[in-house]
């Protein structure tokens, strides 16, 4: 294969999913000429199998911050490249006495305003699809943002290379040195090469992943429509999501939580659930999830895992149906050591991860930390 000439950049990145493309974006906002590589002829991995979610009110410490800093690029590249993105919230549903108890300590713990709770007649006054009896109350968070994920990151790609990046699709990195990237087209003279390539960093630097303990984690996940119109504009957490975010886990009362779904539910720690969902703009509802975690995921799905999702978000949905559209297996990239890595994998070559489910939430805030540093 030949190669288009280019005669070198600033900042070569490895990897188009929202990871390489929040550093492509901050590097170009900066001035620096950047070409992006990917192995594929577009961007296929976690940044569209995911909720489109950007968890900001539920963060805690330095991860809130870099929320903050995602959810103001997140609205600023939006209204630029014209995709999908609303400052819709997140409601987190309470089914139980324990959950509820989590939401409450949480309000308490945070500013006036971020979030608010709601009793169960205030929210399905608000949100009338979401009246499942059980419900007994939910919180409404206010900083979340929501998009599509199938069409933000192909958007944001292609207002890059407007803007002057340069792609370079269907094209493998083989390796770097001295200020020389090989790749599957030739060679690309680059002064920094950031290699975003999430779960299969040990692809290209096995010890650096091996060091920092990234595996593989595999999700349960499908598009569903419902059967009967519904509308639903912030995403939908429930209480195993408590159970996941930082700032939910920090209460007192989510070991109660833990202890008293490990008593009535235990098929959902099992399949190691988060019950969310959230709304493409085509009325599809996103739904999921499960996690396992392993160094090479099996390819086999079993159904039994996804009938626990799919019955559990019809409850708190009152019953409606959902009609399955499609499924798919969602991979990320986890780490028990930290919920994100910046390392560098060899001179001039950063390698940067995020080593939990909240991609979409802070890639933005770590690539403008990250081109800052450069």
């Amino acid at each position: 294969m030949t190669m288009t000439a280019i005669a070198g950049c600033d900042v070569l990145v490895v990897g188009a999913g929202i990871v390489g493309l929040a550093h492509a974006a901050a590097a170009v906002d900066r001035g620096l000429s950047v070409v992006v590589i990917d192995r594929d002829a577009r961007a296929v991995g976690a940044s569209v199998r995911n909720f489109g979610h950007a968890c900001v009110t539920a963060q805690t410490g330095e991860l809130l911050e870099l929320a903050q800093v995602a959810r103001e690029r997140w609205l600023a590249h939006s209204r630029d490249a014209g995709f999908f993105c609303i400052e819709s919230g997140a409601l987190a549903v309470a089914q139980s006495p324990a959950e509820l108890a989590v939401l409450e300590e949480f309000s308490a713990a945070r500013e006036p305003g971020e979030v608010r709770l709601l009793s169960a007649a205030e929210l399905r006054a608000a949100v009338d699809a979401i009246a499942g009896p059980a419900v007994v109350g939910a919180a409404l968070l206010r900083d979340d943002l929501r998009v599509d994920p199938r069409e933000a990151v192909g958007s944001l790609a292609a207002r890059l290379a407007e803007r002057g990046v340069t792609f370079l699709w269907r094209t493998a990195y083989l390796g770097a040195a001295n200020g020389a990237v090989d790749t599957s087209r030739g060679v690309i003279a680059a002064a920094r090469v950031i290699v975003c390539v999430g779960h299969d960093l040990d692809y290209l630097y096995p010890t650096l992943a091996d060091r920092q303990e990234v595996q593989r984690c595999g999700l349960q996940m499908a598009l569903v429509r419902p059967t009967h119109p519904v509308r639903l504009a912030p995403a939908v957490l429930t209480g195993t999501s408590m159970l996941r975010y930082p700032a939910f886990t920090a209460t007192a009362a989510a070991a109660a939580l833990r202890a008293a779904i490990a008593e009535t539910d235990p098929g959902l720690l099992a399949i190691g659930a988060n019950v969310m969902f959230t709304q493409r703009p085509d009325g599809t509802i996103i739904a999921g999830d499960s996690h396992g975690y392993d160094l090479t995921l099996s390819p086999f799905l079993a159904e039994s895992t996804w009938d626990v999702l799919l019955d559990r978000i019809q409850r708190v949905l009152a019953g409606r149906r959902l009609e399955v559209v499609e499924r798919w297996q969602g991979v990320y990239a986890s780490s028990p050591l930290h919920p994100y890595l910046v390392a560098e994998a060899q001179p001039g070559v950063t390698a940067v991860a995020i080593t939990s489910g909240v991609g979409m939430t802070i890639s933005f805030g770590v690539a403008a930390a990250v081109i800052a540093a450069l």
